[in-house]
Formats: structure tokens, C-alpha cells, sequence
């Protein structure tokens, strides 16, 4: 059979010109699909938006489309097209949003949700498409009806070291068009899966029923070998919960005489605890690690069950500067800020002596247990805010001037003096090019109280 697997574009489109990664979870997919002999098209809509001109010169027997919640109303717009245009096709929705929200696409455009891990229960939909088999005995689904989603029994995860390499030739056409901020072209590589903490925002330690999967180094070590991009994302849920397997990574990397610069995520507790393990990894080519700070306050963190200290804040930051390794530290604004925690957050920022900081409003995602706590408040339940830019809890100051505040953050936290260092490295034709963005999306920021 002919398999269609769409990456559908951003909401906001701004956001794909700041950040671009491969669609690593499409490219698996399409691995998986090809052991049982289907033809596979990978369209990255991100960088080729004319679906209907694919849909039809390929005109394939199975769509399958991807979302995360901000994405939810696309995939349904994609879902349309692709009823009007290839009414027999069949159409199968997977991803983030259908794991923690399955019940959003119960809809007749949509003919089967895959729940979890969608390799296995891809392969087994599509033999049973094949053999005109009911989908009830394939485990991980959910079936639309209009009296509501029928689900099977849910699906273990597939142990990572059984899944296929992900087909990066799916993307070959686009593989120069994939990077984060100066890190261009960047790969991304999967390691992990999970993760051991339990921060109230967050739902990817649930996804995985709190466990935390793990490939084995060597096997990781045989793929990195086949990455052709000197960039390369580690993009695990967290990347170093096992420091042990990190340790040995990174002797079999550097034994394997693999040279690449590496940018992956941390937590603040783990660079504390371990900064042996980090210097092994600026050893091989670490240049950057992401960082949820979240928050200034040891009430909030707390609060969050994020796990960490901001004296332990005070110290991952100072680790990684002495490593000459770049701590790209994200804080998450609470709605319930007041200007002093505006204010206090700025001081907080510079007090540590940060080079690159970002910051996202606090959002109850669907599917952590935040969301579950305080979904009555919502402001909106449209899927396109769930952006991590715009508040969906109630504000203490008014909107307007909560955006204001926002936007403010990305000018007063970092002084030029400590950022330019860093902007340096886009080079002359990025640094403008960026600016120009960064204009555009301040711009856009201080108007997000239009969107409700």
C-alpha cells in the first residue's frame, strides 16, 4: 500500500522559522511501515505546504497525520482536504494530542486514533487493512462513533532497542531546512523516553505510565553513526535521568571517534549531582543544554513538584559556564505574576549571569495534572493557545498588560553585554534575520490578548 505521512505546519508560523526539528516520530513510522513492503511519502508541510498537490500525484491508500494540541485544529483542516479530495482513503490521526486527548478527533474524517507508541500499532493496522480484519484486536486505538470513541486495550511500549532506525531518507529534501537557532543543519536523535520526575505541567513521565525507557549506548552509537548533519538535538524527555548509560554513551562516542556538537536536556538537580558527567560531555562535542529553571520562587517550584532548588539553579548555571557549555535556561511566567515578579524574575536572570533565557507563560496542557486540577478556570479551550505564549489561566493584571510585561522579559533579563556573544554566533546574515524575527514576534506577543 502507498503510505502518506503528513507533519503538519505550526499554528503560528512565526515559530517555525525560530525552530525547526525533524519529524523523528513520522521517519520511525515510516521505518516500521516499510519492513512490511509499503511505499512511504513523508510530507513535512512545515516546508512544503501544498498537501492537496501530494495528496494527489501520490494518492495514497492510508493518511497518517501527527498533532500536538496546538495543532489540533490543523489536523482537522488536513483531515477535510484529504476526505474531499481521496474520500476512500483511509485516514489515521497519532501523536501527543491523541495520547493524552483521543476523544478530540472523534469525528467520521478520521477513521482510527493511535494512542502511545505508534510504530507496532501502524504495522498492525496496516496488515489488517490489508486482510479487511476489524480493528477491535489491535491494541492502542481509538475508533470514532457517533456514540462516542470506542478504544481497544491500551499498548505497552515497545522496548527502544526493537524499533527500527528511523528512515531520515523520507526527509532527504528537506534535511538542510532542520535547525535550532545557530545549530544548522541539526538531526535529532532519540535515546530515551519518559522520565523520572513529576512536575505538575508536564504529561510526558505519565505517557510512559512514569517509566523510563532507555536504548542501549551501542545501538545509539551505530545510529549517530549514520547522521550525515554536524548538529545533532538529543530530543529525550530528559536526557540524562540515567547518568550511568550517559556515561558510557559518551565513552562509546568518543571511542567511536564521532565529532558532532551536541545540544540536549537537563535537569538543574542532575548537572549539580553530576558535573563529572558533563565535563565527559563537553568532552565530545556538548555545546548547549536546556534547562527548566521554571521559576525563581522555591514556593512555586515546590508547588510545581518540580524537584529542584534555586540554589541548585545558582549552581547548574555557574557548572555549565565553567564548562564553556551554554545553559539555554527556560522559565515558565506564572498568570498570577504581579509587576514585583516581573520585576524579581529580571533580577533573578541577571543574578545568575545567564546568556540565553526564554520564557513561556505557564499552560495547563491536557493530560498533566495540572490541567486536571484547574481546567474549570481555562479562558479558552482553543487548541491553537495552547501555545506555552499564552495564558489560559487568570491573570492577576489585565491582559494587556501581562503580554506588555512578557514581552518586556526578552529585553530587560539578559543585558546585550552577556547576549551578544551568543547572537554572534548566527553570523552577520542570521543576527539580522533574527532580529527581524525577534521584532515580529515581540509584536506579536503584546497583542495575544486579541486571540481570546
Amino acid at each position: 500500500m502507498k503510505i502518506l505521512l503528513i507533519q503538519p505546519p505550526s499554528h503560528y508560523p512565526l515559530m517555525d522559522q525560530v525552530y525547526l526539528f525533524e519529524p523523528l516520530a513520522l521517519e520511525y513510522l515510516g521505518a516500521g511501515a516499510r519492513l512490511e513492503g509499503h511505499e512511504v511519502y513523508l510530507l513535512d508541510a512545515r516546508l512544503e505546504s501544498d498537501i492537496s498537490r501530494v495528496l494527489g500525484e501520490f494518492r495514497p491508500d492510508v493518511v497518517g497525520v501527527t498533532a500536538f494540541t496546538s495543532q489540533v485544529t490543523i489536523a482537522h483542516r488536513i483531515a477535510k482536504e484529504v476526505r474531499e479530495l481521496l474520500p476512500d482513503s483511509f485516514l489515521v490521526v497519532g501523536g501527543h494530542h491523541a495520547t493524552v486527548r483521543p476523544a478530540d478527533f472523534n469525528e467520521s474524517a478520521f477513521d482510527a486514533v493511535v494512542i502511545g507508541e505508534g510504530v507496532a500499532a501502524l504495522r498492525e493496522l496496516l496488515a489488517a487493512r490489508e486482510r479487511g480484519a476489524p480493528l477491535k484486536d489491535i491494541a492502542g486505538l481509538g475508533v470514532p462513533s457517533p456514540a462516542g470513541m470506542l478504544f481497544t486495550p491500551p499498548r505497552p511500549y515497545t522496548p527502544l532497542d526493537e524499533l527500527p532506525l528511523p528512515a531520515r531518507d523520507l526527509t532527504a529534501r528537506y534535511r538542510a531546512g532542520y535547525f535550532s537557532e545557530w545549530f544548522t543543519p541539526l538531526a535529532s536523535i532519540r535515546t530515551s523516553l519518559g522520565c523520572t520526575a513529576r512536575c505538575t505541567f508536564c504529561a510526558l513521565w505519565s505517557i510512559t505510565g512514569g517509566a523510563y525507557l532507555r536504548r542501549d549506548p551501542d545501538r545509539v552509537v551505530e545510529e549517530l553513526k549514520g547522521i550525515a548533519e554536524p548538529n545533532v538535538f538529543f530530543c529525550d524527555d530528559e536526557s540524562m535521568c540515567d547518568t550511568k548509560r550517559m556515561a558510557l554513551l559518551a565513552d562509546r562516542i568518543r571511542a567511536a571517534g564521532i565529532r558532532k556538537n551536541y545540544f540536549l536536556y537537563a535537569r538543574v538537580d542532575t548537572i549539580v549531582r553530576h558535573p563529572e558527567l558533563f565535563r565527559a560531555w563537553a568532552d565530545i562535542g556538548l555545546k548547549q543544554v536546556f534547562v527548566g529553571m521554571e521559576d525563581f520562587s522555591d514556593a512555586r517550584l515546590a508547588a510545581m513538584k518540580k524537584g529542584v532548588t534555586t540554589d541548585q539553579q545558582a549552581r547548574a548555571a555557574t557548572i555549565l559556564r565553567d564548562l564553556g557549555v551554554m545553559m539555554y535556561a527556560s522559565f515558565m511566567v506564572d498568570p498570577d505574576y504581579s509587576r514585583d515578579d516581573f520585576r524579581a524574575l529580571v533580577a533573578y536572570v541577571r543574578k545568575l549571569r545567564l546568556t540565553y533565557a526564554t520564557f513561556t507563560v505557564m499552560t495547563p496542557l491536557p493530560g498533566t495534572e495540572l490541567h486536571a486540577a484547574r481546567e474549570a478556570e481555562l479562558l479558552s479551550t482553543k487548541p491553537e493557545l495552547y501555545d506555552m505564549l499564552h495564558a489560559l489561566l487568570p491573570t492577576r493584571l489585565p491582559l494587556p498588560e501581562f503580554y506588555e510585561e512578557m514581552a518586556g522579559l526578552y529585553g530587560k533579563a539578559v543585558p546585550i553585554h552577556r547576549s551578544l556573544p551568543t547572537l554572534l554566533k548566527f553570523g552577520l546574515h542570521g543576527l539580522l534575520l533574527r532580529m527581524r524575527l525577534f521584532g515580529t514576534f515581540l509584536a506579536r506577543l503584546r497583542a495575544a490578548h486579541l486571540d481570546y
